[in-house]
């Protein structure tokens, strides 16, 4: 079991701060350099559907990695601020992943679907679409690796999207992954996982109390993916001052505290993919 060290909460609130420099919002249609500053981007799904993204372009980028909220798939007020305001594990991180030496996306929930991403939406053909267009815009501005990294429900697209998508990224991260659900096929386990068979990262924190993101069933969940060759569990401790709802952003399953360690893990991990 490997253990993180505390991460100073101010650290997490300036993250939201410096990811919106020189943010923009523009339209898919219109010119986004690889290299250019920040924006919000909106990428057209057809019939006057849009998925909002927020492109982090990084010069010096070995991959891109796109990162798949949980809950409703909502990143917040971006009409209103030019940047996510979501406070969910992965989108205050985005700092982090792109210091890391990626490409960063930050991929939202579309906008005809008010309210945001249903269980069942997650695993639907109409979602696996928005997120190979979301992958298509990525490959217009950059001939790097993509990689999916979902938490919580965002799991659940990143595994459907390993399954329908996989010829298109490079392998998927899993994060306070969705174990089992009341709807059928809503799950990452209620998935075919042995369709899956690019590279996978499954992470956990042994202490997340949400009751459908259970840490125990975890090795069981990582053993159906039986098409991966390479596939890895990590299982966290630590961290500290979880408040809030047990499956909230701001408790063990939102990795509160642990937020650097836990990007600076998955980021060496996709670099260099070991079992």
């Amino acid at each position: 079991m490997k253990s993180f060290s505390f991460v100073g909460a101010l650290l997490v609130a300036a993250l939201s701060t410096i990811s919106s420099v020189h943010a923009e919002y523009v339209k898919s249609t219109e010119a986004v350099s690889a290299t250019s500053a920040n924006a919000m981007v909106m990428i057209d799904a057809g019939k006057d559907v849009a998925v909002p993204v927020y492109w982090m372009p990084n010069p010096a980028a070995t991959a891109t990695v796109i990162l798949l909220p949980g809950g409703a798939g909502e990143i917040g007020n971006y009409e209103g601020t030019g940047h996510p305001t979501s406070n969910n594990f992965l989108v205050r991180s985005r700092q982090m992943f792109e210091d890391q030496g990626f490409n960063v996306v930050v991929m939202g929930a579309p906008t005809d679907m008010e309210g945001g991403l249903d269980w069942g939406d997650r695993v639907s053909s109409k979602h696996m679409d928005h997120i190979a267009k979301v992958i298509a815009f990525i490959k217009s501005k950059s001939d790097k690796p993509v990689w999916i990294v979902g938490t919580s429900r965002g799991t659940v697209s990143a595994a459907a999207a390993a399954i329908a998508l996989g010829s298109q990224i490079s392998g998927i991260v899993l994060t306070s992954s969705v174990t089992h659900s009341k709807k059928s096929g809503t799950s990452v386990t209620g998935q075919n996982l042995s369709k899956v068979t690019v590279p996978v990262l499954v992470m956990h924190h042994v202490n997340d109390a949400c009751k459908v993101c259970v840490a125990s069933e975890v090795p069981g969940m990582l053993k159906d993916f039986s098409g991966s060759a390479i596939k890895k569990m990590i299982i966290v401790s630590g961290g500290g001052n979880p408040t809030g709802d047990p499956c909230g952003n701001q408790h063990y399953h939102g990795f509160i505290g642990l937020e650097q360690e836990a990007v600076n893990t998955i980021g060496a991990w996709i670099k260099n993919p070991t079992i």
